[in-house]
């Protein structure tokens, strides 16, 4: 026999034994698909389909979940990060929360609330700036169209307080709550009229110099003031006298007057020919306050000599200047 017989010999022995050897997989195979599958109350539970040998059971979601697949966190919720800026008051922070807070309906272009009593009194009270107000340390809410400007006490650190701060404004925007409500005014003062007004808006009843001083006021120093976490409104024009009030982080910085003088009145009057200068108006509780610290400033220097001076109108604390 040749060696090329020898060879065709061994590879069909080959062959064949390959044969017999898948033959008796496949029976075995057979066998055991053959053997009944005992599935219990709980496998029957957790496979939605069937069960196979050699399988474990598979919990299958049903492709309804998968296209309408509900959010982790509740309705009517949502997710925010809220921005904090620093304001050239260091009494103040500006917080935006990247959220409206002024209704639309509200024709001012901000809300100041002072005290507790105001943040419930008609026509705008507010709940989230009844809540800030009730934190020790902060003395004033101030709200642009999209900003919330927090002023504290002089003597209390954003260290204690800026948490609290932020806990209340993202607990407030996260659950839909209405920063601002509009309520009926049944009073006949004509204060609430005033606040809930724009003073910058055009009146057809303006002179020409106050239609160009609310302009400039509107267009070149509004968006400024608002920048710094404040706002500014329009009080009069009289005797060559713009009268303007301040607001938000701006109320009490010490640098108001210089903006007041430096920036809104040179401007003012290197535009506007009939302007000779500009004055900051006190409310009638600012006024008040003045007034007592006035008197207790007299009073110091009778007790001290008349080089004692009080050292800030916040504060309330005493220095004695030096010669």
């Amino acid at each position: 026999m040749s060696s090329r017989e020898k060879f065709q010999s061994i590879h069909r022995v080959l062959n064949q034994a390959n044969l017999e050897l898948r033959s008796k997989h496949l029976s075995n195979v057979a066998a055991i698909n053959r053997r009944p599958i005992h599935t219990t109350a709980r496998s029957a539970a957790l496979t939605p389909w069937s069960v196979t040998a050699h399988s474990r059971p598979i919990i299958r979601p049903s492709v309804s979940s998968l296209l309408f697949a509900q959010p982790a966190w509740p309705a009517g919720r949502r997710t925010i990060f809220i921005q904090t800026e620093n304001t050239p008051n260091p009494d103040a922070l500006k917080f935006l929360p990247n959220y409206p807070i002024l209704p639309q309906e509200l024709s001012s272009a901000s809300l100041e609330y002072l005290s507790p009593r105001s943040t419930l009194a008609a026509p705008h009270p507010s709940p989230l700036a009844a809540r800030l107000l009730s934190i020790d340390g902060i003395s004033s809410i101030f709200y642009g169209p999209d900003f919330i400007t927090v002023t504290k006490a002089a003597d209390t650190n954003w260290a204690h307080v800026k948490p609290e701060v932020f806990s209340l404004i993202t607990e407030a925007v996260t659950s839909g709550e209405q920063i601002v409500n509009t309520i009926e005014d049944n009073s006949p003062s004509t204060v609430h009229d005033e606040l809930s007004r724009d003073t910058l808006t055009y009146n057809e009843d303006d002179t020409e110099a106050v239609s160009l001083i609310k302009e400039l006021l509107e267009t070149r120093i509004r968006p400024s003031i608002q920048e710094d976490g404040g706002d500014i409104e329009f009080r009069g024009f009289v005797d060559g006298n713009v009268l303007l009030k301040l607001r938000g982080a701006c109320r009490t910085c010490d640098s108001s007057t210089v903006t007041l003088k430096n920036g809104i009145e040179s401007m003012l009057m290197h535009y506007i020919e009939e302007v000779k200068g500009v004055t900051q108006v006190l409310d009638q509780e600012e006024e008040i306050a003045m007034k007592e610290f006035a008197k207790f400033e007299e009073k110091l220097k009778e007790q001290k000599g008349p080089q004692a001076v009080a050292s800030t109108f916040i504060k309330g604390s005493l220095d004695t200047a030096e010669s």
